[in-house]
């Protein structure tokens, strides 16, 4: 699945699917915590999703 985006510096960028199956609970967890942050920051969904595997990368020397 693809989906077209204007980034943050308003440019077009494509965006891919990347999909993770997780336990139920991890999940839950999950969508519970991005809807916290997307309160607590004002960045929207994808922004959040964007910066979580920025991290993962980043952390994992990738």
């Amino acid at each position: 699945m693809n989906a077209d985006d204007h980034g943050p510096e308003g440019h077009d960028r494509k965006l891919v699917e990347l999909k993770l199956l997780v336990p139920e609970d991890l999940h839950r967890a999950f969508q519970r915590c991005l809807w916290i942050r997307i309160n607590e920051t004002g960045q929207n969904q994808l922004q959040l999703m964007e910066e979580m595997v920025r991290n993962f990368l980043i952390k994992h020397g990738c």
